[in-house]
């Protein structure tokens, strides 16, 4: 539900083969003799669920966590047809408006970085085309990482402790999910005016 109704299609990539609404779950674990007895809407990846399963025949009462999470989904449009078609118009949008963004800060000779080297950002990057020539770089914790360039867009990853932050103007945030705490570790070493971008699940600069 998360997924469609914020647009995270970066969120799609091999790691993550299959994403399942609780109808669904609900459904599979009746094939094999369970019930889902609760569930819980968590913060992972931007959205997910954690569910509680037993045996059909468990005495276990079902918790109105089950009820509730269902009707949103209902209501969210999840068994709708037009809620998926509508999908791919989205993300091109998206697309389309960080593209746009990227471009008009090239033109003004404005210097934009990213932070984050997720898999989620490769999906990103890739599905948008964009290249060195619009993001000069992306900082990444990880040490495998550094020194090692992204597939598809060949933008190299570089130790944030080696990033000069002072002289960027934007820094768009690849893993969005993670927004707050990127801001707050590398904030404070921005210069005044430059701001944060994320792009899903609309491009939005963070002062």
């Amino acid at each position: 539900m998360r997924l469609l109704n914020e647009t995270q299609f970066d969120t799609v990539y091999h790691e993550h083969f299959s994403y399942l609404s609780l109808a669904t779950v609900i459904r599979i674990f009746a094939f094999v003799g369970l019930k889902v007895w609760r569930v819980e809407e968590i913060p992972t990846h931007g959205g997910s669920l954690r569910v509680y399963g037993c045996h059909e025949h468990s005495k276990r009462q079902i918790h109105f966590s089950v009820d509730s999470l269902l009707k949103k989904e209902k209501d969210n449009g999840v068994e709708d047809l037009t809620t998926y078609s509508g999908f791919q118009p989205r993300a091109d949008k998206i697309k389309d408006d960080l593209l746009a963004f990227l471009i008009d800060q090239k033109t003004k000779g404005r210097r934009v970085a990213a932070y984050g080297a997720a898999a989620k950002g490769n999906t990103m990057l890739n599905y948008a085309g964009i290249k060195p020539d619009l993001i000069n770089f992306v900082a990444d914790m990880a040490k495998a990482k550094q020194q090692k360039f992204l597939p598809g867009s060949h933008i190299p990853v570089l130790d944030p402790s080696e990033v000069d932050w002072g002289s960027l103007d934007y820094v768009l945030i690849l893993p969005w999910n993670i927004a707050d705490e990127v801001k707050q570790a590398v904030g404070k070493f921005l210069k005044p005016g430059a701001a944060f971008v994320t792009a899903i699940p609309s491009l939005k600069i963070h002062q």
